[in-house]
């Protein structure tokens, strides 16, 4: 039996979540896949009950799963707490404590959605990108980080550390080619190696792992020129290679190209434990109105398929079940086109997991 950690978190992130669940469960049945799940709090829902946001039972059962599926976490209701007791922290903690160093963020154009991108159609038609992000190092992690009294009494000083080794730098280089490999054989490693010390280890640590994959093509592009590409070229771009913050920022801009923030799912991979997750916020302003976009989950529960369990078949089940759906004209309110129906959150569960059902 393959034991499946569920945190929803705060906001839209039960709601999708609930959906995606619903979606795994009939691919479970339809493909004999055993699964089992268990749900634990975090996030914002956690600091009101317990006044952390990661408490020890939720860090004990992601530590003895197979996976983790995640929601969401945050809202304006904690933002008064100081920045390392905010619900976010305990998505971070995860992160840095189960050593998911890798973040996979696809992003895929489905036709029917070619004109809810505010993207020109010529621009997006056939986008297929995959956001490879370095997710443990970098400024969300390094020390000394904290706010202070500035010297010379000029008010306060705040200071963030960017930090990177070379091991650090290898391990993500070397699965991103390693996916390209598989892929269309080509990686923008993407820095700001005029400017930042780390980016220029980064752009050497990078040229040195390419020399294991001579068939895939390797171009360095700072990172201001690839947030520009990406909107003026994207089918130019096939593995992009970022370090963590470079690929939080580059990864929500790529979101448009899909149509929706509320399309992309990603994956947090480590050598042993991985989570899934939609790349969208908690969004506090529409929870409860059955009105977010459960696809990004929904699809994250395939990438969770994929990588923990193995089950291609299934996840390619899924995926094409969201296709069909999206064919037939239901949307969601974020990407409605004209002449095509809008359904809840809740609906658009159903419709994809009716049609995994029956295939």
């Amino acid at each position: 039996m393959t034991r499946i950690a569920v945190l929803p978190g705060d906001g839209v992130g039960p709601e999708v979540i609930r959906e995606a669940m619903k979606v795994l469960k009939r691919a479970a049945a339809r493909f004999g896949i055993p699964l089992e799940f268990e749900e634990g709090i975090v996030g914002g829902a956690a600091i009101d009950r317990h006044g952390t946001p990661l408490p020890p039972d939720t860090r004990k059962l992601c530590e003895t799963c197979d996976a983790i599926l995640f929601g969401a976490v945050g809202g304006p209701r904690w933002d008064n707490l100081p920045v390392d007791r905010r619900p976010e922290k305990g998505l971070l903690a995860l992160r840095k404590e189960l050593q998911l160093y890798a973040n996979l963020r696809p992003v895929k154009l489905f036709p029917p959605l070619t004109d809810a991108s505010p993207l020109k159609r010529e621009v997006v038609e056939g986008v297929d990108l995959l956001v490879v992000r370095e997710l443990t190092g970098g400024l969300y992690f390094g020390e000394p980080k904290g706010i202070g009294p500035a010297p010379g009494g000029a008010g306060e000083r705040a200071v963030d550390t960017l930090i990177y080794t070379t091991v650090e730098i290898e391990r993500i280089a070397r699965m991103a080619f390693q996916i390209a490999s598989r892929r269309r054989k080509k990686v923008t490693s993407v820095d700001k190696a005029n400017v930042l010390a780390s980016s220029e280890l980064w752009r050497r640590v990078v040229s040195d792992v390419a020399r294991e994959f001579p068939g895939v093509e390797l171009e360095h592009m700072f990172v201001d020129t690839c947030s520009m590409q990406l909107i003026r070229e994207p089918r130019r771009f096939d593995v992009v290679l970022t370090e963590n913050m470079f690929g939080d920022i580059l990864s929500d801009e790529a979101a448009m190209l899909a149509g929706s923030i509320g399309m992309l799912p990603s994956a947090s991979l480590g050598e042993d434990a991985a989570l899934y997750e939609p790349i969208h916020g908690s969004a506090p302003d529409i929870a409860g109105q059955d009105t977010a976009n459960p696809l990004a989950a929904i699809l994250s529960a395939t990438m969770l398929l994929r990588h923990s369990l193995r089950q291609e078949t299934a996840a390619t089940a899924i995926e094409q079940a969201v296709a069909d759906v999206l064919d037939r004209g239901f949307r969601t309110h974020d990407i409605m086109q004209p002449g095509t129906s809008e359904v809840g959150t809740a609906r658009m569960g159903d419709l994809v997991a009716e049609r995994v059902a029956t295939g």
